[in-house]
């Protein structure tokens, strides 16, 4: 099985599905001026970290602070490793049916190639950032896919379906103030046989480069406590740090 051939793995590979003009066009910038800024964003969006959050201010960095540099930084990222986050998009061929919640889905790499496959109704694509649902809309629509993927900010939205099939948490986890909670949120809207694709990387860094990662130990152990409690662990054969699970 495979992605349309609107949107196969090899035009992921070759450009993000033409992740550079679409970004552009969406930032009124030349490709010039975007080349110059992708090495940049991953500093330029460390550098508005403000050092230390309470958990009341997470939602509204992610939300307000952080802007199109979220974009930028995200863009930088999924064309600078197109080959370990095309083998997500491998799991994700492997795994996604039906109804498909894309938490915290950044550029829409996933929801996007979740969407133009045939056996996917429905792509629900949650993010707090404004500026990350305009540019996933917009991508959706250029890909004659906005029929299959809806944007929202948040999961507890009315017109969200009360169960999904697939459930896709990506980067995401180790940027929460309560993991564990989220977890359950998952576990809740889980349908019967239904698969969650998570990662996690709870480690600021040994100098403090990854700022906006929560990492206390005693969040990283309610965690995993949760995952084991709640999740059984389904093989795949991937070497990346995504994991497949359907509840216990």
């Amino acid at each position: 099985m495979s992605l349309t051939a609107t949107l196969s793995l090899d035009q992921f590979l070759e450009g993000g599905f033409d992740l550079r003009c679409q970004l552009a066009d969406h930032l009124a910038l030349d490709l010039e001026e975007l080349e110059r800024r992708l090495p940049l964003a991953t500093d330029a969006l460390a550098a508005a970290h403000p050092g230390a959050f309470v958990p009341e201010q997470v939602e509204a960095f992610y939300e307000t602070a952080v802007g199109t540099g979220h974009l930028l930084e995200l863009a930088a990222w999924h064309l600078g490793s197109a080959e370990y986050i095309a083998d997500t998009l491998r799991l994700q061929q492997q795994f996604a049916q039906g109804t498909v919640l894309d938490f915290g889905g950044g550029i829409g790499t996933h929801a996007l190639a979740a969407a133009a496959l045939p056996q996917v109704d429905a792509v629900w694509f949650v993010d707090l950032n404004p500026e990350n649902r305009r540019f996933v809309q917009a991508r959706a629509e250029r890909f004659g896919l906005a029929h299959k993927l809806r944007c929202f900010r948040d999961l507890d939205a009315p017109e969200l379906p009360a169960h999904f099939d697939t459930i896709v948490c990506l980067d995401v986890l180790e940027h929460l103030s309560d993991p564990s909670a989220q977890l359950e949120q998952f576990a809740a809207r889980m349908s019967p046989g239904a698969i969650a694709l998570l990662n996690w990387y709870f480690f600021k860094g040994h100098a403090g480069e990854y700022p906006f990662h929560f990492d206390e130990p005693q969040l990283v152990e309610r965690f995993f406590r949760t995952l084991q409690s709640r999740f059984l662990e389904v093989f795949h054969p991937f070497l990346i740090t995504t994991r497949a699970y359907r509840l216990l």
